[in-house]
């Protein structure tokens, strides 16, 4: 027998009949079912031997779990300096052909765009990026709705690709968007160019999306982004997204219905995520990407999250699973550049001048103390099962209930409610 112990970010469950036990590691998103005894020899350190090289490889035990803790003060910039892509985030306007009920543009939305000059500006920045030079690079385009500046979209790819490929790198971008710009000749148009993915929103079947998701006529949306799915998705790979209601959530399955009866299998769909409405801010907020770190720990919306999740996976659709993540304000792989050449380190933050960490033409400013950077390394965080898969939780949820982006947002109510239901929703999907 050979001693050694369990992680430090390691979670059991037992299974209903008590005789098994699942493990999970939140580092290395390993996860097996034992034997209860085994089990027991994992937490006492007295594994057999013929286990240790598999529990090691997969990250339940660990020869140290301080040198583990330590070395997880210092993985975001390890993964950062692995890293083999840069990102940027580029908004390129701030108008919208839909009048959504929720938006959380509507504080600052209006009908600037992105100028010329601006967007050589932007050129010129991410080239010239000290992480740039050996990296990929990839570029998300944003609006608004970014399907309204197609013309600059093109403009700055053909230079970024013409410049990344002479560097022996690869370029690529990718769109959010409402979908109702996205035909099948813009997307031949912009493939080319480097076009990889695209996320669309869809909230719910017609008689939601349509109440919720209005082109600023009122007419509703829903068909026209149908309709254009049905043209793309054998060209692009989306990620599809929905923002649902208390009241309404339940009725969300019924669009992968509809999608499946016009002929968008799951197949065609690379992942697909609905999140909750959440309430606006008094400036900032963007749904799409505050979606990806968005949390609660309020009782409905974990059921909810829940309740999609499994009905999304029994459809066949690919689902997000549980991973190593961070807020993106944590890694120096990426930068936000606003229509005006104003940068940030996320789009939720695009509303709060207090936020904005420089310009195109001035350069980008020290943030980690503003931002609050590294605030999970504090023994509460360090010690925690869930901190590989939270690292102090969402920047942009942490301003709007503290005022401050300095803190930490954590997410353990929300993990011990939901993390073992999500697991075993992947099991019995055969993921």
């Amino acid at each position: 027998m050979k001693a050694l112990a369990p992680s430090c970010y390691l979670k059991s469950y037992p299974s209903a009949q008590g005789d098994k036990v699942l493990l999970y590691s939140t580092l290395h998103g390993s996860k097996l079912t034992v034997s209860k005894s085994l089990a027991e020899a994992i937490t006492s350190g007295t594994v057999p031997e013929a286990h240790v090289e598999t529990l090691q490889r997969l990250g339940i035990l660990v020869p140290d779990r301080e040198r583990e803790r330590q070395q997880m003060m210092e993985l975001l910039q390890e993964l950062d300096r692995r890293n083999t892509l840069f990102c940027a985030v580029v908004t390129l306007n701030l108008d919208c052909n839909l009048a959504c009920s929720y938006c959380y543009e509507s504080p600052f939305r209006c009908s600037s765009y992105m100028t010329e000059e601006t967007a050589d500006l932007v050129v010129q920045a991410l080239l010239n990026h000290p992480l740039a030079a050996s990296r990929d690079l990839r570029v998300e385009f944003y609006g608004g709705e970014a399907l309204l500046s197609v013309p600059l979209m093109r403009r700055i790819s053909t230079q970024l690709k013409s410049a990344v490929e002479a560097r022996g790198k690869a370029y690529s971008f990718s769109i959010v968007t409402n979908g109702t710009l996205l035909n099948r000749r813009t997307v031949e148009e912009l493939l080319p160019l480097g076009l990889s993915s695209a996320k669309v929103t869809l909230d719910g079947p017609p008689r939601i999306h349509d109440q919720q998701r209005p082109f600023t006529s009122g007419r509703g949306s829903f068909a026209a982004i149908l309709a254009n799915l049905k043209e793309i998705c054998a060209l692009l790979p989306i990620q599809l997204g929905g923002n649902f209601s208390q009241e309404k959530y339940r009725e969300f399955p019924e669009l992968l219905d509809i999608l499946v009866q016009e002929g968008i299998s799951p197949e065609s769909i690379a992942a697909v995520q609905f999140t909750a409405i959440a309430p606006k801010a008094d400036e900032a907020g963007l749904p799409e990407f505050t979606a990806g770190c968005a949390c609660s720990s309020e009782p409905w919306l974990m059921e909810a999250s829940l309740y999609l999740r499994e009905e999304t996976l029994k459809r066949g659709f690919r689902v997000q699973k549980p991973k190593l993540s961070a807020c993106m304000v944590e890694s120096e792989n990426n930068m936000v550049i606003g229509y005006d050449g104003g940068i940030y380190k996320c789009p939720a933050f695009m509303g709060w001048q207090d936020l904005r960490i420089g310009t195109l033409t001035e350069g980008v400013q020290e943030y980690a103390e503003s931002h609050g950077v590294g605030a999970w390394k504090q023994e509460e965080c360090l010690d925690c099962a869930y901190l590989p898969i939270c690292f102090g939780g969402c920047k942009y949820l942490q301003r709007l209930n503290t005022g401050s982006v300095a803190g930490v947002d954590c997410r353990k109510e929300l993990l011990d409610a939901t993390l073992e239901k999500t697991l075993r929703q992947d099991l019995a999907a055969g993921r």
